[in-house]
């Protein structure tokens, strides 16, 4: 059976391969070569939807209070931790978004936003794959580990919209031919 930690640690790898692109792009801005507005408007729209709305949609309304249930703490305990690490890397998003949004691109403002958001990133994924989901693993009924993973789907269809996870990754594959080749 999959679990619901699973089923994160999946949309996981496809955060982390959109770090990497974000990562080459940075790079490409700060030796002068061209990255498209189009690219970053994909790339900030992909960590919006995908990695935000929908990922942190499912530990945030779901899977995080089902924790709780289960005797995690939020208030200084690691949920706490991963909801405030949420709200820093919705800032960091927005700074991104701010540094483009003139039509042209703020390479400073948008690499120093960037390189911050992925060292946010592949820590909070780390610490979550490491820690916080062995211990959901640990205390999660299979019958509440099945309820979760309904609900997930329930995330997908009627907050992301049907097809829109299947459409992200298609772009996310995208921006990895053009930047990870």
């Amino acid at each position: 059976m999959e679990t619901p930690s699973q089923d994160l640690k999946n949309e996981h790898e496809a955060i982390q391969e959109a770090l990497d692109v974000l990562e080459k792009m940075c790079a490409n801005l700060n030796n002068n070569q061209n990255v498209s507005q189009n690219d970053i408007t994909d790339m900030i729209d992909f960590l919006k939807v995908f990695a935000d709305k929908c990922h942190h949609g499912k530990e945030e309304n779901h899977f995080f209070p089902a924790l709780e249930e289960a005797g995690i703490a939020r208030t200084g305990g690691p949920i706490g931790v991963m909801l405030d690490e949420h709200e820093q890397g919705r800032e960091l998003i927005k700074n991104m978004h701010s540094a483009t949004a003139k039509g042209d691109i703020d390479k400073k403002a948008f690499v120093e936003a960037a390189s911050s958001y992925i060292d946010l990133l592949r820590n909070h994924i780390n610490k979550e794959n490491t820690i916080l989901f062995p211990m959901g693993d640990a205390r999660l009924t299979d019958p509440k580990q099945n309820d979760l993973l309904n609900d997930f789907e329930t995330l997908e269809t009627e907050v992301i919209g049907e097809g829109k996870h299947e459409e992200l990754h298609r772009v996310l594959e995208s921006l990895k031919e053009k930047y990870l080749q």
